[in-house]
């Protein structure tokens, strides 16, 4: 099992930046692939970066391209969003979630953090 914490996330203006991280307890999540996903109000929760179990490959979501990095720290404890450009379609609860499958599925997510929220105001 892997239990993932949360920790930043806030407030922000257009254009400014924020990073989330996220951390496993107990345990590596080494050997999983991991995941940041959204929810804004309303709307389902998708998937909007992602890096492979190697590290090696990285996903992102056409709208965060470029604004978005997913990354993790060598101990494989930690894993960050860092999104900067920040929009305020940026806005919702964002939760990272650890996969044993494709990094890129949906589906295959069945380890979640708590979820933070991420408001950009204009």
């Amino acid at each position: 099992q892997v239990h993932l914490v949360q920790s930043g996330g806030g407030l922000v203006q257009v254009g400014g930046s924020l990073r989330l991280s996220c951390a496993s307890s107990g345990r590596t999540f080494s050997g999983y692939a991991m995941g940041w996903f959204r929810q804004a109000p309303g709307k389902e929760r998708d998937l909007v970066a992602a890096i492979d179990w190697t590290g090696s490959n990285t996903y992102y979501t056409d709208s965060v391209k470029g604004r978005f990095t997913v990354s993790t720290d060598n101990a494989k404890i930690t894993v960050y969003l860092q999104m900067n450009s920040l929009q305020p379609e940026d806005t919702a609860v964002y939760y990272c979630a650890a996969s044993g499958g494709d990094y890129r599925a949906s589906a295959s997510y069945n380890y979640w953090g708590q979820g933070t929220q991420v408001t950009v105001s204009s």
